[in-house]
């Protein structure tokens, strides 16, 4: 069967924005593709080229298959599904280490290359990759994979996915197996692994460590760094390696209005570039071009603030789902055009919900200029189990997106998930504690919250969920500090296991939720509006109250977009206007 035309969409800009290299060939496009329903593929050894394998199916990837750009658009359960795909290695690639690059494949996946086993991963929203250079053989090579995912697992960090079989309430079509880039990248057996780049604005410096594979201390490996701005130069450092991982700052002298003329904010998203070149005596072995921004967020004095300032965020909700491609969005425009979406209808940054987001639209945020706050996917239900799996990916989603400067905020739980009995079960209770401090051990320079929407504990903000629609509810309830520790949202408590307020920034970051049917659409929102002039005077409602309180520093409205069943969006599922783009702005903003 080959896949048809229209939906045969290729997904070919450059997965990995943030550390960049400029040979690497997509594998995005056409694989072939099969069910396991009865889970027999790895006994019958579907990955060796003589099984018997039906593989009867294509697939667009990597848009996964209960999506209508994938070909097959098939959103029942099929928990273990196999793809196959062959490819041929560049010639000038010959000499060079060949290393195949997986996006995110949800949740567990196994990969074979010419019948050898050369990865396996867990954990369905971050990246993972394997050297396959031993595994090759001449030019016809043959990738295989089989993914397996856990549909009524409720345990499972699954975000939105629902667990039953149709969509409905707050739940959205699962996403089973690769749905980000697949690629190949050649490289030398000595090269950069990552980087981590910190910002110090207080200093002027960018904080540099760097992770080198294949590092020997008998070689003469030297590391060349380059900063420029808008193409002009800023600064060099040559210096040698001498250790696999080495930490280096550089000071940036160049900053102009007392400091603040440079900075990363999103009025003003000034970004560095960044090159590395690691050389093994006068020779070239690895290049690699990257970017970064000078800002910082800290809390001052009980004030959010960004670069040493005072700031108010007006965020919107995104769930970051597509008519056509589920999870996946359709083009790299697709992402782009979201984040100008939001700042033309007046936000300064999105909280993506219960999605780890794809690089490319952390790549818009941070080059358009989006505070974002970054959430985990979690799972509705407690274990032991459900603790393995989800602390090991938010240590990997957190090493992935570290060099973003739009992340200003990390979100492990929302609203007890996962933690359900958070009141009183004091293994859930650490739990929460032990993502919140786990998290600020692995970054002191961002925000965390402990437990979104209530039922907190140590957190770096007090974080509100409250879908009240009738303003003067809003800004009798919003008029003191005092009466707002006194609201329970959704009936929780604000604070649970002895914790109390401590002064923390008060971000009201879930609200709104007004349903306007403006398309073919049918569902539901949190109030409802009955035409576009209903719709604007109930948008005015709820956000008067949050610019006239003297308590809150910051919102979050729900939400950007219409998804599936929910028609609470500004926009429509397909990003169309539901009201004249000015008029919600005005209102956004407060004027």
């Amino acid at each position: 069967m080959t896949l048809n035309q229209s939906h045969a969409i290729a997904r070919l800009e450059y997965p990995r924005p943030q550390f960049v290299r400029s040979q690497w060939l997509s594998l995005n496009g056409e694989w072939d593709f099969c069910f396991d329903d009865h889970n027999e593929g790895e006994q019958a050894r579907w990955y060796q080229a003589e099984s018997n394998a039906p593989f009867t199916q294509n697939i667009n990837v990597p848009f996964a298959f209960q999506s209508k750009l994938s070909g097959i658009n098939d959103p029942s359960f099929h928990d273990v599904v196999w793809y196959r795909k062959s490819f041929a290695v560049p010639n000038e690639w010959n000499g060079k280490r060949i290393v195949l690059h997986f996006g995110a494949v949800d949740y567990i996946a196994k990969v074979w290359v010419n019948g050898q086993l050369a990865a396996i991963h867990e954990g369905g929203h971050t990246p993972f990759q394997a050297d396959i250079t031993s595994f090759l053989s001449g030019t016809d090579n043959v990738i295989v994979v089989r993914a397996e995912d856990f549909s009524r697992d409720v345990t499972l960090p699954r975000g939105k996915q629902y667990w039953r079989e149709h969509s409905a309430s707050i739940f959205y079509t699962r996403t089973t197996g690769i749905w980000q880039s697949v690629w190949l990248e050649p490289l030398s057996a000595e090269h950069l692994h990552k980087v981590m780049l910190t910002p110090d604005i207080d200093r002027n410096e960018i904080r540099i460590r760097t992770f080198i594979e294949g590092y020997s201390s008998s070689e003469n490996f030297k590391l060349q760094v380059n900063v420029s701005y808008e193409g002009s130069p800023v600064a060099e450092d040559v210096y040698s390696v001498t250790s696999a991982q080495q930490l280096r700052s550089i000071g940036l002298n160049d900053f102009t209005e007392h400091g603040f003329g440079r900075l990363w904010s999103p009025e003003h998203p000034h970004l560095y570039d960044i090159s590395f070149r690691l050389l093994r005596g006068d020779v070239c072995v690895d290049e690699v071009d990257s970017y970064f921004g000078m800002r910082k967020v800290s809390v001052e004095a009980g004030k959010w603030c960004l670069n040493n300032r005072p700031y108010y965020q007006r965020l919107v909700l995104d769930q970051g789902y597509f008519p056509d491609g589920v999870l996946t969005a359709p083009t790299d425009e697709d992402l782009k055009k979201d984040v100008e979406w939001m700042k033309e209808l007046g936000f300064n940054g999105v909280r993506k919900h219960q999605k780890t987001e794809d690089p490319r639209f952390l790549y818009w945020c941070d080059k358009l200029g989006l505070l974002v706050w970054s959430e985990a996917a979690n799972a509705y239900e407690y274990s032991e189990e459900y603790v393995r799996r989800f602390t090991k990916e938010w240590q990997e989603i957190i090493d992935r997106d570290y060099n973003h400067p739009s992340i200003v905020a990390w979100v492990p739980l929302n609203e007890s998930w996962g933690i359900p009995n958070a009141l009183a079960d004091k293994r859930q209770q650490q739990h929460g504690l032990a993502m919140y401090h786990l998290t600020k051990s692995l970054d002191e320079t961002r925000l965390v919250v402990y437990n979104d929407g209530w039922e907190h504990m140590t957190t770096d903000m007090l974080t509100i969920h409250d879908y009240e629609s009738r303003q003067e509810v809003l800004e009798q309830r919003y008029s003191s500090v005092e009466s707002t520790l006194k609201f329970m949202p959704a009936g929780k408590p604000l604070f649970v296991g002895g914790a109390s307020y401590q002064g923390q920034p008060i971000i009201i970051s879930e609200f709104g939720g007004i349903a306007y049917k403006k398309s073919e659409w049918e569902g539901w929102g949190y109030s409802g509006a009955d035409n576009e002039e209903d719709f604007l005077k109930r948008l005015k409602a709820v956000l008067d109250p949050m610019f006239s309180s003297p308590v809150i520093q910051g919102y979050c409205y729900t939400q950007l977009t219409d998804v599936e069943q929910e028609i609470n969006g500004l926009l429509t599922y397909d990003r169309q206007l539901k009201a004249p783009l000015e008029a919600i702005r005005d209102i956004m903003t407060g004027k």
